[in-house]
Parts: C-alpha cells; structure tokens; sequence
C-alpha cells in the first residue's frame, strides 16, 4: 500500500498539475495498490506489465519470428502471460529487451499509474527511454508520468467532476465494466478523500530564475503544446520567450510569468493538441486505405 514517500510524491504532483491528490491516489491504488517500487534482484524497480501482442507487432520480421519462439511475443492478446511475481515480470522483460530494448518498453505498461510505454510522445517524453527513466527514479516520476497521460488524455474535467465511467472509458478503455474498474476507482477515491486527502492548493507562479520539479513538468507542457523548450528544471531566458509566445498565441496578458491563467490555457492545448494528432492520424489511416483499395 503507500509509503509516506509515495503519499506526499501525489500531494506534490497534484498540486503542480492542479489535480486533486485523492483522485491520482485512487487510480495508483486501483492499478498497482500504491505500490511505487518491488526490489528486484537487489535493486528498486517500478511495478511493470508486459504485453506481448504489442511487442509483436513492434518487431522486425526476423526479430518476431525470434521473439515467438521463445514465448515473448504473439498477435493474440493475453497469449504471452505475466508471471505473478514483479521479479519474474522484469526478467521477462529482461529477455524481451534482449531482442529489442525500445520496443519491449514500449510494449510495457509502467508505474503506479500503469501508463504504457508505447505512448512516450505523448504526454510530451522525448523518447521511450525518457518515460522508463523518470518511472524508474523515483515515485513522483510515476505519478507525474501518470499526471501527464491523464491531461492529454482529457481526463482532467471528468476527473475534477468525479465522472467516473468517463474517467474509467479514458484511462482503462471501452471494457472497463468488466473489471468494474468504474466502481473500484470510486471507491478508491472514496478511501483516500475521507482520510483527508484534499483538492490541490493553488501553486506559487513560476517566472524566470526559477528551479525545479514544477518548471520541468511546465517546460514538458510548453514542448507538448508546441512551444519547444529544453526539459532541465531551469527557467532561463528562452523558456520566458516561449512562455510569451504560448501567452502571445493564446490571448493572455504577455508577462513571462505562469500562473493560473496560464497553466489553464496550457492544460486546454494539450488536450485540443491531443485530440488533433488523433484526428490526423484517423485521417491518414482513411486516405492510406483508400490508395491500397484504388490499387
């Protein structure tokens, strides 16, 4: 169940999300029971699933017909199983990566927030790697990464209204009444609210000269919107340029500095960020059918 650390890893984060902390706690008990990390072969890791049919059809010909024989992959889902253990999960995972480091990642679901690999680019990580690193160093790493999908996911508005199919639909996907994943997230919100866990206090602004945690996530937000900036926790001159242009292109009063206002616009274009790259890609697929049908 949580830590101490884990616990005030979630007030943290949903602070700097602007995200109410008993709702992250309630999704990270129902996805991994608040467990942040499992010792394996002596060191700490993140709580992992493998999906072998997503490994599959990540890999080359020759890398998949290596990978079938050795029981690490197949079309079919629940096909490859998961050993009970963690421990066993990594090695699996181990002989996966053996084959294909990048996609056995992706082919993984990471964290108390159980946020596949697969989907690095977007909630704003530079590659694959970056996601598995900032699951693998510390809890807050989990639950930002979890703070991150939530928002591109336009989660964040069903999530505050404690619309809990909405939220179970977007997070856990169309089946979710089978595991009743609805019901157990609100229960588990339920839990975590009356042990006192509250809606996030208002964050300080954040202008330049600034350091830490908050401006990382910011400068991941600003590079997801379109606003590239280097992820380093440090708010230096060109952030405050792209902190003005992103106010600039939104309307707002242009100060370099992100308070309310502005972290609501960057929350909005996230999501409407989201929402067009999944249009774009429904169009491409339609018009790619349509040239093979033509043929």
């Amino acid at each position: 169940m949580f830590t101490q650390e884990t616990t005030d890893a979630i007030d943290r984060v949903a602070r700097e999300f602007g995200l109410e902390a008993a709702a992250l706690a309630g999704i990270a008990e129902v996805e991994t029971d608040g467990r942040a990390f499992v010792a394996v072969d002596g060191r700490n890791e993140p709580l992992i699933r493998f999906e072998g049919h997503y490994f599959d059809r990540r890999l080359s010909p020759d890398k998949r017909a290596r990978a079938r024989a050795l029981g690490l992959s197949s079309p079919a889902p629940g096909v490859v199983a998961n050993p009970a253990s963690q421990a066993e999960r990594w090695h699996l995972l181990d002989s996966a990566a053996g084959i294909d480091a990048a996609a056995a990642w992706e082919s993984t679901s990471w964290g108390l927030g159980q946020v596949m690999g697969a989907h690095w680019a977007w909630p704003g990580y530079a590659t694959v790697d970056a996601l598995v690193a900032e699951a693998r160093e510390s809890a807050a790493g989990q639950i930002r990464l979890m703070a991150r999908y939530i928002l591109k996911a336009g989660l964040v508005k069903p999530l505050a209204l404690h619309d809990w199919p909405a939220v179970a639909r977007g997070y856990n996907g169309p089946g979710y009444r089978t595991n009743r994943y609805d019901t157990r997230l609100a229960q588990a919100f339920a839990r975590h609210a009356a042990g006192g866990a509250a809606a996030p206090a208002p964050i300080p602004p954040l202008r330049r000269g600034d350091r830490g945690e908050a401006v990382r996530d910011l400068q991941a937000a600003l590079s997801g919107a379109g606003y590239p900036v280097a992820v380093d926790g440090a708010f230096g001159p060109l952030m405050q340029d792209a902190v003005e242009r992103f106010q600039r292109d939104a309307g707002l009063s242009v100060d370099g500095i992100v308070g309310p206002r502005t972290r609501a616009a960057l929350r909005q274009a996230l999501s409407l960020t989201g929402r067009l790259r999944k249009w774009w890609r429904r169009l491409i697929s339609m018009l790619r059918a349509r040239m093979f049908a033509a043929d």
